[in-house]
């Protein structure tokens, strides 16, 4: 049986997150997993401040409370089933990290459903909230860092240059074929320098849970 650490990447979409699991050694790790992590159902839309968008703020803003409730619920449900699945195979989770967008503060509701930016902004605040969620309930130390920072942030942390890990990321992608895209690239990114020292961040960059 492995006995191995591994650390979960992370990178959320409207409705859906891609995750990267890398195992093993810092210096040489494994990708063990890759899947599509769904936040969104029949009761929960991809895009739930368009869907409300419409409404009274009174009304709007119960139902996406309700909508918050219901990704957090999948976000968790799913996240849980990787981790059994890690420990059934003999790995140790010692963490999760979390691709961030530019960090721009939201308004209240109303300022959000009256700007059409803001709405996709705080549609991609709500499924990494879910995110960030799974991860707590699953007992994961978070490292949360803004997508413009995560290269910045890797090289520290791996001691590489930026050529060496933008290229050790895509040959990553051979262990599962396609699809291996930008999203699982930074995913994975961000689950090696988890994995290497999920303590060593540069201050500004390192946020936890």
């Amino acid at each position: 049986m492995n006995v191995a650490q591994a650390a979960i990447g992370l990178r959320a979409h409207s409705g859906w997150a891609a995750l990267i699991v890398l195992a093993g050694s810092p210096d040489s790790p494994q990708v063990v997993e890759r899947r599509r992590i769904e936040m969104a159902g029949p009761s929960n839309p991809k895009q739930p401040y368009h869907a409300v968008q419409a409404l009274k703020l009174e009304e709007a803003g119960p139902l996406l409370r309700r909508y918050r409730r219901s990704a957090r619920t999948m976000a968790e449900k799913e996240l849980k089933t990787v981790v059994k699945g890690l420990r059934a195979r003999g790995y140790t989770p010692i963490g999760s990290g979390l691709v961030l967008a530019s960090g721009r503060p939201l308004p209240a509701l109303a300022g959000i459903l009256a700007s059409h930016a803001m709405i996709h902004t705080a549609e991609g605040e709500h499924f990494r909230d879910a995110l960030s969620y799974a991860s707590e309930r699953c007992g994961l130390e978070l490292m949360r860092v803004r997508e413009r920072e995560i290269m910045e942030w890797a090289q520290t942390v791996l001691r590489r240059s930026a050529g060496d890990l933008a290229k050790q990321v895509s040959e990553f992608g051979h262990v599962f074929g396609p699809p291996w895209t930008r999203d699982q690239k930074l995913a994975a990114l961000i689950a090696w320098a988890v994995l290497a020292n999920k303590k060593r961040a540069p201050a500004g960059l390192r946020t936890k849970h």
